[in-house]
């Protein structure tokens, strides 16, 4: 299995998919593997990728923190699925009706955050209450909104704040001792050179960006990780010590039940993926746990996805054999 990773990060490094990546495999039992490839950046002098080289996770802070969060307050009735979003956040207009459920399903859709870059936190959170919904709950579509109000509907109610809630509950019980939303620089992986200059140890995403700036944390994106901590994290899930997180992720609440990433055989499987190029895939009938982080954005974010998807496809189809 080495040997098949290795070759294909071989290849994806060649063709310039990524310069560098962590392969992280974890079994139910506690028997873990991790596979660093390449370096930081393509120049010769970078940095070469480590173990626990620290990456922005991006869109897998929707699942590791924010619904994870969201799916332990469920099971202890601090929230309720069929709750409007309304009641939580009484400044929200335009809400539809729309449930908390409707959140960790993405059936509703409203401002694109990526648009509100050049406005400051607080300008960004007036905007999406004074806009509301586009509409009534409807089709799945996957954006960011969702998972930003569901970011301040579990702050309205635990009256504390994101990274705070997320390392009591889960990061230091599970000894994530890396994982935060705001690592040192030195310590990560670069992962954008765009208007911004060289992006790195703030998120990547432009509205999670200004966020971080401020000091403050988003619910859909802006975590730093490291492998052995995902690996932490799915491990915990595998042996059954975070069932509620488990019974909602295998509904598609909150975490991904289909895509490519998933692999050719994606029953019992479930996961999240991050723009930057990272991923997270949890096999529960096997046992087995999957984590890719690379940076794959760098040193300019492709013109699509068809790379990363191919590399994490595979690599899935060679570890959830």
């Amino acid at each position: 299995m080495h040997e098949e990773i290795s070759a294909r990060v071989e290849n994806a490094i060649r063709e310039r998919v990524f310069p560098g990546v962590v392969v992280g495999i974890v079994r139910n039992g506690g028997e873990r593997e991790m596979l660093p490839f390449g370096r930081f950046t393509y120049e010769a002098g970078s940095p070469e990728v480590r173990v626990d080289t620290t990456y922005d996770v991006a869109s897998v802070t929707k699942s590791i923190s924010t619904a994870s969060l969201a799916l332990q307050m469920i099971s202890e009735r601090k929230l309720r699925l069929d709750e409007k979003v309304a009641e939580y956040l009484p400044e929200l207009q335009n809400d539809y009706g729309a449930t908390i459920t409707d959140l960790l399903t993405y059936r509703v859709h409203g401002s694109q955050l990526s648009k509100l870059r050049l406005r400051t936190f607080e300008e960004i959170r007036t905007h999406v209450f004074e806009k509301g919904f586009d509409g009534p709950p409807a089709e799945s579509v996957y954006t960011n909104l969702p998972a930003f109000l569901l970011g301040l509907v579990i702050e309205r109610v635990e009256k504390s704040s994101l990274p705070a809630l997320a390392h009591e509950r889960l990061f230091g019980p599970l000894a994530m001792t890396q994982t935060t939303f705001f690592p040192s620089p030195s310590d990560c992986a670069p992962t954008e050179i765009d208007e911004r200059g060289e992006v790195c140890g703030l998120p990547h995403d432009e509205s999670a960006y200004v966020f971080a700036r401020a000091s403050r944390a988003a619910g859909h994106a802006g975590l730093f990780s490291t492998a052995p901590d995902l690996l932490n994290f799915i491990g915990a899930l595998l042996e059954g010590k975070l069932r509620d997180v488990v019974k909602g992720a295998m509904h598609g609440r909150g975490w991904q039940i289909k895509g490519e990433f998933l692999g050719a055989h994606p029953d019992g499987r479930f996961g999240k993926t991050g723009f930057t190029g990272t991923s997270v895939v949890c096999d529960m009938q096997k046992g087995i746990g999957l984590v890719i982080l690379s940076n794959r954005t760098f040193p300019k974010r492709p013109p699509d996805m068809t790379s990363i998807n191919a590399f994490r496809r595979d690599i899935a189809d060679i570890v959830l054999i």
